[in-house]
């Protein structure tokens, strides 16, 4: 008996019912369906349907297909399929996976372009592209704090992978956008671990210089500060030589601090979808426990570790600091010695910061993202966030907001 595999594909006015009219049909010839999509944008329907049946059946299903749509309203096109043409589909499907995800305050047409002009060069084609945000407003005076976020899922092993992830991040700076390549793996669809780094990521400030202003110092802890997470110093020397200036400030302003940190934009919304999803998440900071417990009481975080001001028996601080500094190598050994506590692989581990001390877990994370990192951090990166809120690791997390 002769087969022909056929797809169809239709479009027009989405409504209520067609998929299961029109499958109806393929049910009641026996038609075996081989593949099948769809998507809808605005309520316009595109969907496609690739079917097997023997040729003495095929004439009949085309018919009732037509008179079908014609009464549902919508177009359908029918196109044979040859079978070699199909083999060869079936096998590029276990070739590699990857998952692009843009996004920013808007998207527009050009960044999308020269994304999937990338891609294309690369020799990957693309399976599928999703929004993963709400629908933008036509009035963005409205809603200041928009987003825009849309996901690829590309398949194929590219020419260069490493020269693709410096393309993509390359032209990210250009067009002003935020950009993630992952290879589309079991680990990246059960990430369990969170690491973030505090000051300047999870606050909008960097909690020893607040400190610092209290205690009359703070242009020359600033400095500091600067030249660290710059990487031109080493951590542990520049950390040293702030705390030092701290000496005799009174520590009550610690708690006037803390109850008035600038919270980064999107960490309710981030952290309220984390926790809901069952991740444990941890604060792995170069800055004080004070601030990290008060935070973790505030979000609801699993694990603090950051350092410990020494204070004096007439409550204030000596300048010098109780056991081992949190640095970038003391970060990058908690996430593992974290991952290994919870029984996660470090592949389901995300690791999210902004200065040269967080590069070491960023690196050893399954998924680092630097977070409105400095220039040296980002140039070292593979994923970046820079043009909107923290609560942008959800999309790279492959997260929409009508699941949200």
């Amino acid at each position: 008996m002769n087969r022909e595999l056929i797809l169809i594909n239709i479009s027009g006015n989405d409504q209520t019912g067609l998929t299961t009219a029109l499958t109806e049909i393929l049910a009641r010839h026996d038609a075996q369906i081989l593949d099948i999509g769809q998507a809808d944008i605005h309520h316009t329907l595109s969907l496609g349907i690739l079917f097997k049946t023997d040729s003495l059946r095929s004439g009949e299903i085309l018919k009732e297909l037509l008179f079908k749509t014609r009464e549902l309203k919508v177009q359908v096109d029918f196109s044979i399929v040859p079978e070699e043409e199909y083999e060869a589909w079936v096998g590029r499907q276990g070739k590699n996976r990857y998952i692009i995800t843009i996004l920013g305050r808007e998207i527009t047409a050009r960044q999308i372009c020269e994304t999937t002009r990338i891609i294309s060069e690369q020799g990957l084609n693309i399976d599928a592209i999703t929004r993963l945000t709400g629908r933008m407003p036509l009035n963005e005076e409205e809603q200041p704090a928009t987003k825009a976020c849309i996901e690829f899922s590309v398949r194929g092993t590219p020419v260069n992978l490493l020269e693709m992830q410096e393309q993509l991040m390359q032209l990210s700076r250009e067009l002003n956008f935020d950009i993630s390549l992952q290879e589309d793996t079991i680990y990246r669809r059960s990430r369990r671990l969170i690491c973030f780094d505090m000051d300047s990521t999870l606050i909008r400030t960097e909690v020893i210089d607040e400190l610092a202003d209290k205690a009359g110092v703070g242009a020359e802890v600033r400095a500091i500060t600067e030249s660290a997470m710059r990487g031109e110093i080493d951590f542990e020397e520049s950390f040293k030589r702030r705390v030092a200036l701290l000496k005799g400030l009174d520590v009550s302003v610690m708690k006037e601090i803390a109850e008035n940190l600038p919270i980064t934009e999107g960490v309710d919304r981030l952290m309220s979808v984390l926790k809901r999803s069952g991740f444990k998440t941890a604060i792995l900071s170069g800055g004080f426990t004070y601030f990290g417990n008060y935070l973790k009481q505030k979000y609801n975080f699993d694990y603090v570790y950051a350092n410990e001001l020494e204070i004096g028996p007439d409550g204030k601080l000596t300048g010098r600091y109780v056991g081992d500094i949190v640095d970038g190598r003391r970060k990058k050994e908690l996430l593992r010695l974290l991952a290994q506590v919870e029984n996660i692989n470090i592949a389901q581990t995300i690791a999210v910061g902004d200065g040269a001390n967080d590069l070491p877990m960023l690196s050893e994370a399954g998924l680092g993202i630097a977070f409105h990192a400095k220039p040296k951090v980002k140039a070292e990166a593979s994923q970046s966030i820079s043009t909107i809120g923290i609560d942008g690791v959800l999309y790279f997390l492959g997260f929409k907001d009508s699941h949200i």
